[in-house]
């Protein structure tokens, strides 16, 4: 990371960012902390641009991810869901998180990594309206690059060895509140889905 951080400076800031925001598994989160390591120890960097940068980076990155998926994200999950288990039901559960929920995950999903990696494009794939999304994914991504930029520079050594146990603790609060709603959506299709039955032997 110093590495890339040296030679590419900004740059390299904005494309892992960019590139994780809009579907690949890339070190986004982790170029920011380095970066913003680097210019409290150096100075060669600005705190100010490196935090609007990857703000900036991660909107557009996300906008990128929204985009694949209204234009291709059924096609491509219908062709190779199988390859993770993604199946027309649990897509369909997808689509029932983000009709109700969906702001919620495009903002918190920003702090999980897998999230932040796949929410944009599923957020497109269910049709999410665009305003919609892109008031909370800005307002996700600037609050994420803040926290991460400032703090990093500001803790220095300290936020590296506390980064995890943030992290950890930003994901298991994200994860646990989705999954509820997971959980709570399927007893209601469920209970749908008795109902059906259930009119359709009176009939």
């Amino acid at each position: 990371m110093t590495h890339l951080i040296v030679t590419y400076g900004y740059f390299a800031v904005a494309f892992l960012v960019a590139v994780e925001s809009f579907g690949v598994p890339l070190p986004g989160e982790t170029i920011v902390v380095a970066a913003a390591l680097y210019a409290g120890h150096t100075h060669r960097l600005s705190v100010w641009a490196i935090f609007a940068v990857a703000a900036v980076a991660a909107i557009v990155g996300d906008n990128i991810g929204y985009l694949l998926g209204r234009t291709g994200g059924e096609r491509l999950i219908r062709r190779y869901g199988r390859y993770v288990r993604l199946d027309e039901a649990k897509l369909q559960v997808v689509r029932n998180l983000f009709d109700r929920h969906g702001a919620k995950v495009v903002f918190f999903g920003r702090f999980v990594s897998i999230l932040r990696t796949y929410a944009a494009f599923f957020a497109g794939t269910t049709r999410m309206p665009w305003r919609r999304f892109l008031i909370y994914n800005a307002a996700g991504g600037v609050l994420w690059a803040a926290l991460y930029t400032f703090a990093s520079y500001g803790l220095g050594d300290t936020f590296r060895s506390i980064e995890t146990e943030l992290t950890v603790a930003f994901s298991a609060a994200a994860v646990m509140t989705i999954a509820a709603v997971i959980v709570v959506l399927r007893r209601r299709n469920k209970k749908a889905l008795l109902e059906v039955a259930s009119r359709g032997r009176d009939s």
